[in-house]
């Protein structure tokens, strides 16, 4: 009887401290609104530039966020693992193969985001070879730079975290995808100013920052060539690449249709769509990423039937993305200065989506972990970059669905 009581005094204490935590790091997707905002302050930069100015940023932010994905669930996991010390100096081996694949693995993606959008322009805007040059020299130049401040911070919040007795499964992801979102915004921004700006010397600029990126690129991979983590990453990566690629293909037209239908109600689109999305993504990358670590310690077992040991930090995080998803719905009447009858109808409407999305998204992080780490991958190379890169649909769907269900 005392074993019982004690099991469920200790579920109750997880619940509460994964919700607690859950809900600090989801809060911060409150600030995603800054990315949104600076680029309607700036938007008259886009305007004066070439259309594949505006058609990249997507792509940027993308990017950004599958490589972030995979830096903050290796560091979480490492930092429980023992495998990398919360610090940036005077860390592990296993540290700096990480970060260094973390820059490798930022070039070569931007220069695969370069090419796609070249190509695209090519038979869109009939781009030429130069604009093609600049499309790469561009994207290139704006990652590098958004490597010296994302990764220090990055680096700092999971160090933090753990030296204060917080998960940094829970924390790292959401907290650092909102501020990567702001910082790369800015750094795009400062980017595409040098560079039109400035012209002549501009593009010289940006064309100097991109082969300081490159060199120091192809320094660490000659360097780093033998290192089988180091290589591991590399590739399973591109496999990830590669599923992401279909996935924002494969949904893309049907998402635009969905959007049009969302579009026409003004407070879900302007206001709370993105933190939606947000939300259900971290919801997920707190899910995989906690998942994963107990797979690593041996505390999990790899069957997706282990979910029930699973479910504190499931609990957790759903119970967070609730409060938010309710937070959301009045932020969006307030934001138009009313408050009328429909705004129990529309947190209904939200809350239905939350229901459905979060759901999903964490059978998903919970399958992806699974499967992965049974087929002997790395699961955290894997889990936040899929889940994340399907919280954009599963969200926008879920909302459909909502809003047609209760109309």
């Amino acid at each position: 009887m005392e074993a019982a009581v004690m099991t469920v005094r200790t579920s109750i204490s997880g619940l509460i401290a994964s919700l607690g935590q859950s809900l600090l790091s989801l809060s911060f997707n409150l600030g995603g609104i800054l990315a949104g905002t600076f680029v309607a302050i700036y938007f008259d930069v886009f305007t004066k530039a070439p259309l594949w100015a505006l058609a990249l940023f997507p792509g940027i932010l993308s990017i950004r966020g599958v490589i972030g994905g995979l830096f903050s669930g290796r560091l979480s996991t490492g930092l429980h693992l023992g495998m990398i010390k919360p610090s940036y100096t005077q860390n592990t081996r296993e540290f700096y193969l990480l970060f260094h694949a973390i820059i490798t693995l930022t070039l070569v993606s931007s220069i695969v985001v370069g090419l796609g959008t070249s190509l695209f322009g090519v038979f869109i805007w009939k781009t030429s070879i130069i604009d093609s040059v600049s499309i790469i020299t561009v994207v290139t130049s704006t990652m590098g730079l958004s490597i010296l401040f994302i990764s220090p911070i990055t680096i700092a919040v999971s160090a933090l975290s753990f030296r204060h007795g917080l998960d940094p499964d829970i924390t790292i992801y959401p907290v650092i995808s909102t501020v990567a979102d702001i910082l790369v915004t800015l750094c795009y921004i400062l980017e595409l100013n040098i560079f039109f700006s400035l012209s002549p010397l501009g593009s010289h600029l940006i064309g100097l920052t991109s082969l300081i990126f490159l060199s120091i690129v192809l320094y660490i991979s000659f360097k780093d060539a033998k290192e089988e983590k180091f290589v591991k990453t590399i590739r399973e990566f591109f496999s990830v690449l590669i599923i992401v690629t279909i996935i924002v293909n494969v949904t893309g037209s049907f998402l635009n249709e969905v959007r049009a239908v969302v579009g026409k109600k003004p407070e879900i689109y302007m206001v709370v769509y993105p933190a939606l999305i947000d939300t259900v993504g971290d919801v997920g990358s707190i899910v995989g990423s906690t998942a994963t670590t107990k797979l690593f310690l041996g505390t999990l077992k790899s069957s997706f039937f282990s979910i029930k040991q699973h479910l504190t930090k499931i609990g957790g995080a759903w119970m967070a993305s609730i409060l938010m998803f309710t937070l959301y719905s009045a932020t969006s009447f307030f934001a138009k200065g009313t408050i009328t009858s429909n705004a129990l109808k529309f947190m209904m409407q939200l809350l239905a989506t939350n229901l459905l999305a979060v759901s999903t998204m964490i059978i998903i992080a919970y399958t992806v972990a699974i499967f992965t780490y049974k087929r002997g991958w790395n699961p955290d190379n894997f889990v936040i970059p899929i889940e994340s890169s399907l919280a954009d649909s599963i969200t926008t769907i879920s909302l459909l669905i909502a809003l047609n269900a209760i109309s």
